[in-house]
């Protein structure tokens, strides 16, 4: 029986659950694999969709439940090693030149930052694999500081294997229902994104009145003289 026909009741099939369900209908563990691989990729396509509806799928006997996590967590990893790779080729040099650029900003955040991620790489890269909206973003920085490979791509398995159980498996129990996954998940995406906008926007005031003090402090340095 195919995963389109299972999935009717529960979820039209057009959009990227109609999408995802074709994928898992034609090619099975592979084409959920190949779904989150592009998920990772392009993070508008939603894992809060792919993996519960991938879950459903294995609740049905479309796929089993082992090959649903298996080919999820490698496609995770495989669309994590792409980031990589491109933060390796954007590098320090160019990612510096390019943050000069930038209106607002100084080098010395970027070079706290990096000692930052050199201090705490490996517990960025696996927690943010949890992390809705920086679980994918997460690799290009682990690229361009140039993290192990091998540390790398372990601990973007395990993380991607949590994170992935948790929504493939709230699928699966949840049945012709998983597309509740998909509401909840979505809050935390929003609060997440919000506090990532609340922490941006404070940032640029901060740095708007810092330069606002440098500018009204430079008349008074040649009043003096």
């Amino acid at each position: 029986m195919h995963l389109v026909t299972l999935a009717a009741a529960a979820e039209p099939t057009s959009g990227i659950a109609g999408w995802a369900a074709h994928l898992v209908d034609v090619l099975g563990g592979p084409g959920a694999g190949l779904a989150i691989a592009l998920e990772n990729l392009f993070p508008p396509l939603p894992s809060e969709v792919i993996l519960p509806l991938t879950g459903f799928a294995a609740g049905q006997g479309v796929i089993s439940l082992a090959s649903a996590l298996f080919w999820t967590t490698l496609g995770s990893v495989v669309g994590a090693a792409a980031l990589y790779g491109i933060g390796r080729l954007i590098g320090r040099e160019r990612m510096y030149a390019v943050w000069a650029r930038i209106p607002l900003v100084k080098i010395s955040d970027l070079e706290r930052t990096e000692a930052w991620f050199q201090r705490h790489g490996t517990k960025a890269v696996l927690l943010g694999r949890m992390v809705p909206i920086f679980r994918s973003l997460i690799s290009i920085p682990a690229g361009v500081e140039r993290v192990r490979l091998p540390v790398f791509l372990a601990l973007t398995a395990v993380g991607s294997l949590i994170w992935n159980s948790v929504l493939v498996l709230a699928g699966y129990w949840l049945g012709d229902q998983w597309d509740l996954v998909e509401t909840y998940v979505g809050v935390v995406s929003k609060v997440v994104l919000g506090a990532a906008a609340v922490a941006v926007v404070a940032y640029l005031v901060v740095r708007l009145r810092g330069r606002g003090r440098h500018r009204e402090s430079r008349p008074r340095e040649k009043q003096s003289r």
